[in-house]
C-alpha cells in the first residue's frame, strides 16, 4: 500500500527528510550504524548537507567547517531542525585541532573531506583528531579520494595528484587505509569500498570502529 502523502513525489519526501545526505552514510544509517552512536560530529560540515535528518532526529550533532560562512548557514539549518541545541555546537575551525575534549563524541562523519589534505603529515593530524574525540566503540566514517582502479593514471597514493577530472586531491590506497586502520588500533566496520566514476575519480569509503576499553 502506498503511504506516501497525496500529491508528494517520492523523491521531494525522501528530500524532505534526508536532505543531500550523502548516500553512503544514508547506507550506515540503514544498517543501523548510528541507532546507539547519538552523538555525532560533522568533520567538513560544509552546508550541513548530511545532517537534516539526524537533526530532525534528536540526535546530538556538532559540526565545524574551515569556511565561517558555511558554518554560519549550518548554524540556521540546526535552528530550524533542532532549536535546543546551541549554536556553539558548530565551529569555524581545522580538523587538525578540534575544540572537543577526547572519547566525547558517538560517531564522526568525514564525508569528501580528507582528500583536501595538504600532504600525508596533515592527513595523518586529521585523521588523529577525529580519532581522539571518537568515544570507545565509536565509529569513524570517511569518504575520500584514492588511486583504486586509477592506479596508472594517477600515480602512487600518499600525495597530492591531478585526477582524470582535473581536481587536485590527495588521494589513498587500500594498503594506507589498512594500515591507518592498525595504527589507531581500530577495526574495519566494513571492507574497504571504491566507487569508479567513468574513469575520472575514484572514491572510497572507510569506516573505521574504535575498540572498547
Amino acid at each position: 500500500m502506498d503511504r506516501t502523502p497525496a500529491g508528494v513525489a517520492p523523491g521531494a519526501e525522501l528530500h524532505a527528510t534526508f536532505g543531500e545526505i550523502d548516500i553512503y552514510v544514508f547506507d550506515q544509517l540503514l544498517r543501523g550504524r548510528f541507532d546507539r552512536r547519538r552523538r555525532i560530529l560533522d568533520a567538513g560540515c560544509g552546508d550541513g548537507r548530511n545532517l537534516p535528518y539526524f537533526l530532525s532526529r534528536g540526535f546530538d550533532c556538532y559540526g565545524i567547517d574551515r569556511d565561517p560562512s558555511a558554518v554560519a548557514r549550518v548554524r540556521l539549518l540546526a535552528a530550524r531542525h533542532a532549536p535546543h541545541l546551541a549554536a556553539d555546537h558548530f565551529h569555524a575551525g581545522e580538523l587538525d585541532d578540534l575544540p572537543w575534549d577526547a572519547a566525547t563524541m558517538d560517531a564522526v562523519i568525514c564525508s569528501a573531506v580528507l582528500h583536501f589534505s595538504s600532504d600525508a603529515a596533515h592527513f595523518g593530524r586529521m585523521v588523529q583528531e577525529m580519532w581522539r574525540v571518537l568515544a570507545p566503540e565509536g565509529l569513524l566514517f570517511a569518504r575520500l579520494a584514492s588511486n583504486i582502479g586509477l592506479e596508472t593514471e594517477i600515480g602512487p597514493a600518499g600525495r597530492r595528484a591531478r585526477l582524470p577530472d582535473g581536481s587536485d586531491r590527495f588521494v589513498v590506497d587500500e594498503q594506507m587505509l589498512t594500515d591507518w586502520t592498525d595504527r589507531l588500533g581500530g577495526v574495519l566496520l566494513d571492507p574497504i569500498k571504491t566507487t569508479n566514476v567513468q574513469q575520472q575519480r575514484c572514491m572510497t569509503t572507510w569506516c573505521v570502529v574504535k575498540a572498547g576499553v
